[in-house]
């Protein structure tokens, strides 16, 4: 099936968790229902490979498992964004696996290398683009220190059709989109809570981890803000933040921590996080995150 895939960015990339057994052996299975719940909510775009789906954890083996078996879940329901990475080799086997499994864009995460360098990192995305066969493209942005004409260089690249835009920089962002072609698809990169000032300059559709728990929730929200209804939409974000605070604790450590252990405590156990995330949350971690399931009703 074709998808609108500029349409497709605008609205809610949702990253999915990566399941582990028992053993801590990946378990892609355990993922069905919650895909399935997430595009019934409307979510509009699933992302496998993604920081929620603890990419960096994975090995490339995982990670060209689990990319077609959540192409082979979705079964042409959405289109699939796909996450790619690390070292030049890894990244471009992973980029071929995708296109073969039948994702509709890569999601290019920025590389972590000490020593990467700005046009190193074009000749990164022009190798990754060309292994995937030629798959339209999402920049993962984390890091803006690269400047302005270092990101319209990368965005000029053929195939690039968007940019996740995940620093909490809103000015920087609008100097990006201004710089950059208008066909551009700046996408807020920080989920719902940095939404609405990522919104106010430009950029259109948030990524998600929360959808994996809530999607209701985050389509809600994005339903709101793409009516220009702030008020609304921060109303909705504002009843979230306990679970959010949550995941910002430890230096971030717990963000997918959160996620695996509201799945837990909702029915959809998809195993615990590996090292160096956190595992499991502390005592009173759990407590402040089952106080909130319950208030929201989702316990």
């Amino acid at each position: 099936m074709a998808f609108d895939l500029d349409k497709a960015l605008t609205g809610i990339s949702g990253i999915l968790v990566t399941p582990y057994d028992e053993a801590g052996e990946i378990a892609p299975a355990k993922l069905a229902p919650i895909i399935d719940r997430a595009l019934e909510a409307g979510v509009h775009i699933p992302v496998v490979n993604g920081n929620t789906g603890e990419f960096y954890a994975l090995t490339t083996d995982e990670a060209c498992t689990m990319v077609a078996e959540v192409c082979r879940m979705v079964d042409g329901r959405a289109p699939v964004l796909a996450g790619v990475g690390r070292g030049i080799r890894d990244a471009c086997r992973l980029a071929k696996a995708s296109a073969e499994a039948g994702a509709s864009a890569l999601m290019i995460h920025q590389p972590p290398d000490p020593f990467v360098s700005p046009r190193g990192t074009v000749d990164y995305v022009k190798a990754v683009h060309e292994a995937s066969g030629g798959l339209p493209m999402m920049l993962y942005l984390r890091n803006d220190a690269i400047g302005t004409k270092n990101i319209k260089a990368l965005c000029d690249l053929p195939g690039v059709k968007g940019v996740k835009w995940a620093t909490p920089n809103p000015l920087k962002l609008a100097d990006a989109i201004a710089a950059c072609d208008p066909s551009i698809v700046w996408v807020g990169g920080l989920a719902e809570v940095w939404a609405p000032p990522l919104y106010a300059v430009g950029a259109r559709g948030f990524t998600s981890g929360l959808i994996n728990v809530w999607p209701e929730r985050s389509v809600a929200i994005h339903k709101a803000l793409d009516a220009g209804d702030y008020v609304t939409a921060n109303q909705l974000i504002d009843e979230m933040k306990p679970f959010e605070e949550i995941r910002a604790e430890e230096l971030n450590g717990t963000n997918v921590t959160g996620v695996k252990a509201a799945l837990a405590a909702t029915g959809f156990d998809c195993g615990a996080t590996r090292p160096p995330s956190a595992w499991p949350l502390t005592g009173a971690q759990q407590a402040t995150l089952e106080a909130f399931l319950a208030e929201v009703g989702l316990t």
